[in-house]
């Protein structure tokens, strides 16, 4: 048997001497398989951390900029005066058009409400908005004045159209001008 022992031993010896070997190679003997998984692990949270890091340094930046420009707006708000700061006005109408609208209003009322209003208005005003308005509409309007009011407004009704064709003191029309050459 004594020349099994030492088989058996030299065996042994070379599996130790082989096993630290291998140890020793690898470097750190405790690493391994899971070594090498911590290793991954540990940088992918570094580069998580680090993205996290980059977004909020971002939104620090942009929270930053955003107050100086409100910073900015506040100031020149103040700065403004306050005439500035009020709406613009609304575009005016012209004349023509507010009587054309005058003119829709009384021509929708029904006569007898239209007529005590329309006595109140000056006759300049009554003479322009009457023009503007279908006949039918203002003599219904005028049929329910009072009879000095209708013809108060009818003289100057007719005043105004014959202003713009000049009777003769005859009642007759001037004869055409000669025609020029």
């Amino acid at each position: 048997m004594s020349g099994r022992w030492p088989l058996l031993g030299l065996t042994a010896a070379a599996a130790g001497l082989s096993a630290v070997a291998g140890a020793m190679a690898q470097g750190n003997p405790a690493e391994g398989r899971f070594g090498t998984g911590i290793r991954q692990e540990l940088a992918e949270r570094d580069r998580a951390a680090a993205a996290r890091q980059r977004q909020l340094d971002l939104r620090e930046q942009a929270a930053k900029a955003a107050e100086r420009r409100l910073g900015a707006a506040a100031a020149a708000q103040a700065a403004t005066p306050p005439a500035a700061a009020a709406p613009p006005p609304e575009p005016e109408t012209s004349e023509s058009e507010r009587l054309d609208d005058l003119a829709k209003i009384y021509q929708a009322m029904k006569p007898k409400a239209a007529a005590p209003i329309f006595e109140q208005l000056s006759l300049e005003v009554q003479v322009k908005v009457a023009g503007r308005m279908r006949e039918r509409s203002t003599a219904q309007i005028m049929a329910a004045m009072s009879p000095k009011a209708a013809a108060t407004l009818t003289m100057a009704i007719a005043k105004r159209q014959t202003s713009y064709t000049v009777l003769s003191p005859s009642g007759s029309m001037p004869p055409a001008p000669a025609a020029r050459r």
